[in-house]
């Protein structure tokens, strides 16, 4: 094979090589060494750029994130409230329910109700009326009935 000669060699070719495969290895080597170089010198603007889009993302989900949990803290809200009046509205019935059974047993055994202790309650009290309204009667007979009265229990 023939020498290259040393005018024809360009500087970044690789030097010539009398085998085809050492001189396809060589070009793989510069290219690598080419894409280090490029690398190094765009590789604080590649960073600050991924830095930047990471940033972004990482927002947009939060966001997102924050929307979904307060759906969701809603939803559960609402879940909860319903639950709630179901359930008092079951504690309400089944209270009735017990109320008027304890009633009917009461009823049964011979104890009064409220509406018997009420009328109950309204007589007794215009009995004690109706006492005190007598003993005032009584308080405006004549002294001398009550002085004779007396006069008979000392002897």
């Amino acid at each position: 094979m023939p020498k290259a000669r040393a005018g024809t060699q360009s500087p970044t070719s690789p030097p010539p090589s009398d085998e085809p495969a050492h001189g396809s290895a060589q070009q793989i080597w510069l290219a690598g060494l080419g894409a280090l170089a490029q690398a190094q010198a765009q590789g604080t603007k590649a960073f600050e750029a991924l830095v930047s889009d990471g940033l972004k993302l990482q927002q947009k989900t939060q966001s997102e994130a924050q929307q979904r949990l307060q759906e969701a803290t809603e939803r559960l809200t609402h879940l909860a409230q319903d639950f709630g009046q179901q359930a008092s509205g079951r504690v309400d019935r089944l209270e009735q329910m017990f109320e008027d059974r304890v009633a009917r047993a009461l009823q049964r055994l011979g104890i009064p109700g409220m509406a018997e202790l009420q009328q109950l309650q309204a007589r007794v009290e215009a009995l004690e009326a109706a006492a005190r309204s007598a003993a005032k009667g009584k308080a405006a007979t004549p002294p001398a009935r009550q002085r004779s009265a007396a006069a008979k229990t000392r002897r």
